[in-house]
């Protein structure tokens, strides 16, 4: 995250192995807020309102299921299947950038 862009998505992802079948992606939305702490007189940095979503494919990064969203990703009021699409769409998109 930048300075001037405060929020941000962390991803990780999970290839299959011998123990694990499945691509996995873990996602971290998160907003950042700026702070100052006065005893050392220096700037801080804090992530809040995290939330934390796991994309699970079987079929190795074209398909995706979400386990349970219990977060409203896009802003409009509700949790619902368009959440679900939004982080689906980024987990599929994070696979295909980083296994091109």
């Amino acid at each position: 995250m930048s300075y001037l862009n405060q929020r941000g998505v962390f991803m990780q992802m999970m290839l299959p192995n011998a123990s694990e079948p499945n691509t996995i992606v873990s996602m971290q939305l998160a907003r950042k807020e700026l702070g100052w702490n006065a005893e050392q007189e220096l700037p801080t940095e804090t992530l809040v309102d995290s939330a934390y979503v796991v994309a699970v494919s079987s079929d190795r990064g074209k398909t995706f299921t979400v386990r349970t969203n219990k977060n409203d990703v896009d802003g409009d009021g509700d949790i619902d299947n368009d959440d679900k699409a939004k982080l689906i769409a980024l987990a599929k998109a994070y696979v295909s950038i980083i296994n091109p």
